[in-house]
């Protein structure tokens, strides 16, 4: 059984910095490509940042290019999403999801101006 587990999430204010964790199992962690989703409330679902497997490729959304970094440690069976210099509008429920569509409950990330 395929479980996906994010963690991180937080209230921070603004132009600080967290960092979100996402852990599978169940899966070939490496044989997949990752990615992570946001939702805030009244608004539809964004992709945010994707990796492949190998970590050499990564995607970011226009709204957060050269303030996130995505990354994974494939040992771990983990994928980070490392945020600096947060805005207001970062503000939403984060979710990790490989490439087969499995995802976690999401961690809330709250960002205060």
């Amino acid at each position: 059984q395929v479980q996906v587990a994010e963690s991180g999430g937080g209230l921070v204010e603004a132009g600080g910095s967290l960092r979100l964790s996402c852990t599978a199992s169940g899966l070939t962690f490496d044989g997949y490509a990752m990615g992570w989703f946001r939702q805030a409330p009244g608004k539809g679902r964004e992709g945010v940042s994707c990796i492949r497997w190998s970590g050499r490729n990564t995607y970011y959304a226009d709204s957060v290019k050269g303030r996130f970094t995505i990354s994974r440690d494939n040992a771990k069976n983990t994928v980070y999403l490392q945020m600096n210099s947060l805005k207001s509008e970062d503000t939403a429920l984060y979710y990790c999801r490989t490439e087969t569509g499995y995802q976690g409950q999401g961690t809330q990330v709250t960002v205060s101006s």
